[in-house]
């Protein structure tokens, strides 16, 4: 450290303290659905509203397809922990066959059918502790990516 002063060490040490913060409000979690939702707009039409728990949900369209998010963790409808994407589809009749092919091959979104025997996806994305607004991005570009590959390979064969 020699031909530092006291002064630029401090100068450094203060710098350092700042960007610990900054760099905290950065992260997203699922105790901020506001900032969620603000990106599930630019990935088409969202609104954000509360489920029947009173914990948040946002809803939407990608590329036409209707899609939830659910949070998951929450105290008292606040303070979540992780989300859920997720879709449905009523009508088309699908297999367990076709179901267990695609999560037996595919690496994002599980597939089931629900007690009607409808085709569902879903997709966990674990926010604990934050992640930046490009990994938060690209976990809503392989949902979409998911959702294309689910239409084609299991609703429309």
């Amino acid at each position: 450290m020699k031909g530092l002063s006291k002064g630029s060490l401090f100068f450094c040490a203060l710098l350092s303290a700042a960007a610990g913060p900054a760099f905290a409000d950065a992260l997203i979690d699922a105790t901020k659905p506001e900032r969620l939702y603000e990106i599930a707009r630019g990935f088409g039409s969202a609104e954000l509203d509360k489920d029947s728990q009173g914990d948040p949900r946002i809803t939407g369209r990608i590329e036409g397809t209707k899609y939830g998010i659910y949070f998951y963790g929450c105290v008292k409808g606040a303070d979540c922990d992780d989300i859920q994407f997720s879709a449905s589809w009523s009508g088309p009749k699908v297999s367990l066959e076709k179901i267990n092919d695609w999560n037996r091959t595919k690496r994002f979104g599980k597939a089931y059918l629900d007690k009607d025997g409808d085709p569902n996806l879903e997709m966990e994305v674990n926010l604990d502790y934050g992640v930046s607004a490009k990994n938060i991005e690209d976990s809503f570009n392989w949902w979409t990516k998911a959702l294309k590959e689910y239409k084609k390979v299991v609703l429309e064969e």
